[in-house]
C-alpha cells in the first residue's frame, strides 16, 4: 500500500496522479491552462462534491455550463395578438406561443426538478385537495422530476394518492390561523421559511398556487422561468386606472392611480427558489408593516405581490389561459385552458370547523 512506500516513492506517485489528472481535464478542454488553475479548479470540485453529498446534483450543476435558454430558441409569439410581450421584453405564454420539443430538449440534457407548494387547510382540504393532487400528478410536468409540497393542518385528513413516476409528496403540518385572510397572509412567511429550510436544495423551479383549482391540460416547460407571474383572468384586458390595487399610501403595497402594468393573480406565482424567497419574504414584511399599523391591504397577499411585481418586473408572464375561471364567458383569446377554477363556495369553505 501506498502508506508503507518510502517517502519519496508516495511524492512520485502523487505527482504522477496530480499529473494524469491534469492532462485528463486539459484533454476534455477543462478550463485550465496552468497547474494553479487545475488545483484551484480540483479544490473547488471536490469541495462542491462534498457539500452537494449527491451526484445527481454535481454533475450537471457545478462540473459543466449550461448555456441558457433564450426566448428566440422557444417562442413564437402570434402576430395578430396584441400581449405576447411586455414593454420589459418578457414573454406573455399563450397556446401555440411556444416550441414544444425545442424545450423537451434543452430540459432532456439539463435535467430539473420543480416543485409545487399547495396549502389545504379546513374545509379546503377536504374540498378541494384530493381533485387538485390528481390533477396535478396528470398534467403538472409531465416526464420531469416533481415535488409536491403540501402544507396543511390536519395530517389524518391528507387524501391517500399513489403518484407517478418521479413525483413524490412531502407533507407538512401548518399551524391554521383564526381568520382566512390570516391563512391567505401567513403562506407567504410559511414559504421562505421552507424554502430556506430545504425546498432550496431540492428543487431548481417551484409553484406556488391555490388548491381550490385543477389542471386540465398539460402545465409544462413553457412556464419556468426566473420569475414568473399570472396575468388574472378579470383583469388582463382592462386599464390599469381599473386595477384592483391597494390605493391606501399608507400600505406598503400602495400602487399610485394609473401606475401599474397588469394585475397578477396570486393562485399562481413562481420562478427559482430564490426568486421565490425574495418575493414571499419582500410580501410577508409588507404585510407585517401593515399590520403594525393597523393596515390590511385591499386583497391581502395578493396586494402585496402585486406591489412586488410592480417594483420588480417578472420575467416571464402565463396568459389567462394558465389560471381560466370558467363562470366567465370563454372568448377568442382563450383556446386551451391548462388550470380551471372551481366553483368558490366560500360560505361553505371559510367556515369555521
Amino acid at each position: 500500500m501506498i502508506f508503507f512506500m518510502p517517502p519519496a516513492s508516495k511524492l512520485i506517485i502523487v505527482f504522477l496522479i496530480v499529473s494524469l489528472s491534469f492532462f485528463i481535464l486539459l484533454h476534455l478542454n477543462a478550463p485550465c491552462k496552468s497547474l494553479s488553475d487545475f488545483i484551484d479548479s480540483y479544490l473547488k470540485l471536490w469541495f462542491w462534491q462534498i457539500w452537494c453529498n449527491s451526484w445527481h446534483y454535481f454533475p450537471s450543476r457545478y462540473l459543466k455550463t449550461q448555456p441558457k435558454l433564450q426566448p428566440s430558441d422557444w417562442f413564437y409569439p402570434m402576430s395578430h395578438m396584441n400581449m405576447t410581450m411586455t414593454t420589459w421584453s418578457a414573454p406573455i405564454v399563450w397556446h401555440n406561443t411556444y416550441n414544444e420539443s425545442v424545450l423537451e430538449n434543452y430540459y432532456a440534457e439539463h435535467k430539473i426538478t420543480v416543485g409545487l407548494i399547495v396549502f389545504a387547510v379546513g374545509r379546503y382540504l377536504d374540498y378541494y385537495l384530493a381533485d387538485f393532487l390528481m390533477s396535478a400528478d396528470e398534467y403538472f410536468m409531465v416526464g420531469q422530476r416533481v415535488i409536491i409540497y403540501v402544507m396543511l393542518d390536519d395530517f389524518s385528513r391528507m387524501p391517500l394518492k399513489y403518484l407517478s413516476r418521479f413525483r413524490t409528496f412531502k407533507v407538512f403540518e401548518i399551524k391554521r390561523e383564526p381568520r382566512w385572510q390570516d391563512i391567505s397572509m401567513m403562506r407567504m412567511k410559511i414559504i421562505s421559511d421552507h424554502i430556506v429550510d430545504h425546498i432550496q436544495y431540492e428543487v431548481d423551479f417551484l409553484f406556488c398556487m391555490d388548491v381550490d383549482q385543477y389542471f386540465q391540460n398539460n402545465y409544462g416547460l413553457e412556464t419556468l422561468g426566473e420569475s414568473v407571474a399570472q396575468l388574472h383572468t378579470y383583469w388582463y384586458r382592462k386599464n390599469p386606472i381599473s386595477f384592483p390595487y391597494e390605493r391606501n399610501q399608507s400600505s406598503e403595497a400602495y400602487i399610485p392611480m394609473g401606475k401599474g402594468d397588469f394585475y397578477y393573480h396570486a393562485a399562481v406565482f413562481g420562478g427559482t427558489p430564490t426568486q421565490v424567497l425574495d418575493i414571499t419574504t419582500q410580501c410577508f414584511e409588507g404585510i407585517m408593516k401593515d399590520k403594525k399599523k393597523n393596515i390590511e391591504a385591499v386583497w391581502h397577499d395578493e396586494s402585496h405581490l402585486n406591489k412586488y411585481f410592480f417594483l420588480h418586473k417578472p420575467t416571464k408572464l402565463l396568459s389567462p389561459e394558465y389560471c381560466w375561471d370558467f363562470q366567465l364567458k370563454q372568448n377568442s383569446d382563450i383556446n386551451v385552458v391548462k388550470i380551471g377554477w372551481h366553483m368558490k363556495s366560500y360560505n361553505f369553505t371559510r367556515q369555521k370547523l
